[in-house]
Formats: structure tokens, sequence, C-alpha cells
């Protein structure tokens, strides 16, 4: 079985209501990590406008490139969910190593800003699975953009797509991930794209990693 996200982009408003209530959940500190972000991507010029909103967190990709580059197996997939979990004392750090950072096309790994910062990121709220809850992000919805689960049974749920505005699909990688997408059908020139909480710098540039404005 192979756990994964459903994102409405369609009913995304980037009120950053995810952001806020995984950083609470997890007690993650104020500073540059942030297991979930929000890119949002601006289009056109005053009166044809274009505006969509992607979180963006781990993918728990069904191939992740960062389990296969992690030296020490700080990074795991486990077997009975595919959940991509970390295990930050066996972690080199940022300063030292910094290879999953390089590895993921997501830039899902975060980093403190602390000297030689140990891994985290997004476990999909493995500890509310064990409760009979949903991840904190989807829970925290209020317009009920997002859902997880089984994967399967999300695509028979809610179809199955890939594409979607700001994200691109890898699939040598199969991220764990479908989407009901927003599409600019006008072809707008792209007028400006951001993530925040800002990309922990290190990651791959010209993928999803992309920070500040264009």
């Amino acid at each position: 079985m192979q756990y994964g996200i459903y994102i409405d982009q369609k009913r995304c408003s980037g009120c950053f209501a995810c952001v806020v209530a995984c950083k609470d959940w997890h007690d993650v500190p104020a500073g540059p990590a942030s297991w979930i972000r929000v890119k949002t991507i601006e289009k056109g010029r005053y009166p044809d406008l274009f505006v969509a909103f992607l979180p963006m967190l781990c993918n728990h990709c069904d191939k992740p490139a960062c389990v296969s580059v992690c030296p020490t197996e700080a990074i795991a997939k486990r077997p009975e969910d595919g959940i991509v979990t970390v295990d930050a004392e066996n972690c080199l750090g940022k300063d030292d190593c910094g290879l999953c950072l390089d590895a993921c096309s997501y830039g899902a790994p975060q980093f403190g800003a602390e000297d030689n910062p140990k891994i985290q990121k997004c476990d999909l709220c493995l500890e509310r699975w064990d409760q009979g809850k949903k991840p904190v992000c989807v829970t925290s919805c209020p317009m009920q953009a997002l859902d997880a689960g089984p994967l399967e049974e999300l695509r028979a749920k809610y179809g199955g797509g890939t594409q979607a505005e700001g994200f691109e699909y890898h699939e040598e990688l199969a991220p764990s991930i479908t989407f009901k997408s927003k599409q600019d059908n006008r072809n707008l020139p792209c007028l400006k794209i951001e993530i925040a909480p800002a990309v922990v710098p290190g990651g791959k540039p010209g993928k999803n990693n992309e920070a500040g404005r264009q």
C-alpha cells in the first residue's frame, strides 16, 4: 500500500492555515524550516489575470531520490504504507552532507537555523494515523482543499491527475500525489512565482525550488 496526498488547486486560497497548523502540531521552531510551504503563481496583467496556489510538502515518492543518496540510511521508506520517514540522529547534517536536499526535486528536506542542522520533513503525521486522524494540514484546511490516505483510494475518489499549475511530475520518482488542477487555459505570461515560507538554500534550481520573484 502507498499513502499519498490529494490537492484541489481550485479550492486552495493560499491562506496558510496548513502551514501554521503543521508548525504548531510538530513544534517546528521559528526559522527556515517549514514542512509545508505554499507556492503562489501569478500570471497576466489586469484585466486578464490568473492566480493559483500550490501547497508543497513531501510527496512520499514511490522511488524517493533522498533515500537512495543518504549515506547513513537516515531516510527510509516504510514498507507498510510507503511514507518516507527520517531519523535525525543518524543524519550527518546539512553542512557536512546535504545530499538529500540536492537530490530532492521538490525541496522536501528541511533544516533549521542552527549549525549543521539535521534533516526534518513532513511524515504525513504518522502519530495521527495511529489515532485514526488525518494529517493536521488536511483537518485545518478551511476550504477542504487537501486530503490524504491510500493513493489508489484518493485516485478513485478524486481522479488521477498528476499535473497542476506550478508542479512538475517526475516519472522516475513517481510522487504519491493526485490533483484537481487549476489550469491557465489562456497561456498568460508569468508575472511572479513565490514560495513562502522561503525555500531552504541548496535545493535543485529550475525544478520546484524557485524562490522569490520571476
